[in-house]
């Protein structure tokens, strides 16, 4: 198959589940992706999702919400860029570059979708519950449904948001077979006993119950099966998700750590100009005093260099990529590798360890292990013969119907009702998750 036909497959508009939904000139199927995902409540309770300073008073500290929105304009530009050159190859017909840039959009406003509270130390949380709860060992589970608790990942929480769980009765958003794709950086589940090599490896995309789901959408785009039947290589325009997602939460917060006071806006600004080189005019630099406007001018330009190098290495290392030969990040293998890893040093030292941020994200361990004991024992007790306490039948009432099987009963299948009970934890913000938790403690009385 030539490179035409692979992109055109690549390019898939069709909708798993409702066939290919054409879109119009004013409003392409990829456009309409971007907006059903707008308009979903967990892409709104992203709002209150910590992206690196967890409860933050400050306004002016992004969210996961403003993460992924500013990630989503970095990666239109940059697919647009990369689609506008793949076009002109191999003459794509009926593909606008504007197409390009509308599924990578639409996949990095969803990316970060499915992260519980207190990011990725929540997952921690989720992961370390699991392992020591014992409820894993006191049920007949596969190999693969264990390791979908005990390794557990908002990467697969998401694509479970977009398939399933936001509006279940579709199911899901029922978004184009590209996007979904697209969104997936890791395209395998949890079980694989062999750990995959290449960054598509690193992490797992999908969860048991979402495995069917995800073939679909592999086998409509043409994924490069890497495991038959079951892992598969990354839809090419991953690579740019990627990139968009790591241009915007290094270099902004570079940027957010040095508004806090965690890092010297001098540091900062030298960091920066190394990253942004050539791009940089000394002249407007200088007329700009303010250092809240000089480091804004600088984040602008290291974010225009580092989308010009990852495009020219995808583009440059095209056909290795369509053929699941390619398997690195594309900042690595660019003329920014070095400043940015300079950035990654300092945010691992520095702004990642900083003292707000490592006191709450530890209490987040005690907050959704407690929220995850209350409920998993009370659904434990209520899919049980023996009769409920008071409490646990309290409990059960607290939890929103979609997360119980039919008839408002706990699921009888032990791991869908406990994975139902890890969606309404890693569903919740972080203010809310806190508010519950002091509230079924006893340590805030409800008013």
């Amino acid at each position: 198959m030539g490179n035409r036909k692979i992109w055109e497959k690549l390019l898939s508009a069709d909708r798993p589940g409702a066939g290919k939904v054409p879109g119009t000139p004013e409003r392409t199927a990829f456009q309409q992706d971007y907006d059903r995902i707008v308009f979903t409540s967990a892409f709104r309770r992203m709002k209150d999702k910590t992206q690196v300073f967890p409860l933050s008073k400050s306004d002016y500290v992004r969210t996961r919400l403003t993460h992924s929105l500013e990630a989503s304009c970095v990666g239109r530009s940059l697919g647009a860029v990369v689609g506008r050159e793949i076009i002109a190859r191999h003459g794509l017909r009926d593909v606008e570059s504007g197409d390009f840039g509308a599924i990578v959009a639409a996949a990095c406003l969803a990316h970060d979708i499915g992260n519980p509270p207190f990011g990725h130390a929540g997952e921690d949380a989720i992961r370390e519950w699991f392992r020591n709860s014992g409820l894993l060992d006191s049920h007949p589970f596969t190999l693969a449904q264990r390791a979908d608790f005990e390794r557990y990942e908002g990467n697969a929480q998401g694509f479970r948001i977009l398939t399933r769980l936001q509006n279940p009765a579709n199911p899901g958003l029922q978004l184009t077979s590209a996007v979904l794709a697209t969104f997936t950086k890791y395209p395998r589940p949890s079980h694989i006993a062999a750990e995959l090599d290449g960054k598509s490896g690193k992490k797992f995309g999908f969860f048991q119950q979402d495995a069917e789901a995800f073939q679909r959408v592999a086998r409509s785009t043409g994924l490069v099966e890497r495991i038959p039947g079951a892992a598969w290589r990354r839809h090419p325009l991953a690579f740019l998700v990627e990139v968009a997602d790591d241009t915007c939460y290094l270099i902004v917060d570079l940027e957010d750590a040095a508004r806090l006071g965690f890092v010297p806006y001098k540091d900062a600004e030298c960091l920066l100009a190394d990253l942004a080189g050539n791009a940089i005019s000394g002249r407007r630099l200088e007329r700009l005093q303010d250092p809240k406007e000089r480091l804004e001018y600088l984040r602008a330009k290291a974010i225009g260099r580092l989308l010009e190098s990852a495009a020219a290495v995808f583009l440059e290392n095209e056909d290795a990529i369509l053929k699941g030969e390619f398997d690195d990040e594309l900042l690595e293998q660019s003329p920014v590798a070095v400043p940015l890893q300079a950035i990654l040093r300092l945010a691992k030292e520095t702004i990642y360890n900083a003292r707000p941020a490592l006191e709450i994200e530890t209490a987040g361990f005690e907050v959704l292990g407690g929220l995850l004991s209350l409920f998993a024992n009370a659904v434990e007790a209520g899919a049980g013969q023996a009769r409920l306490t008071t409490r646990e039948t309290m409990l059960l009432k607290l939890l929103p119907a979609q997360f119980l099987g039919h008839g408002g009963q706990p699921d009888p299948d032990p791991y869908l009702r406990l994975l139902q009970v890890a969606d309404f934890v890693a569903g919740m913000t972080d203010s809310y998750a806190v508010d519950m938790y002091r509230k079924l403690k006893g340590i805030d009385m409800p008013r």
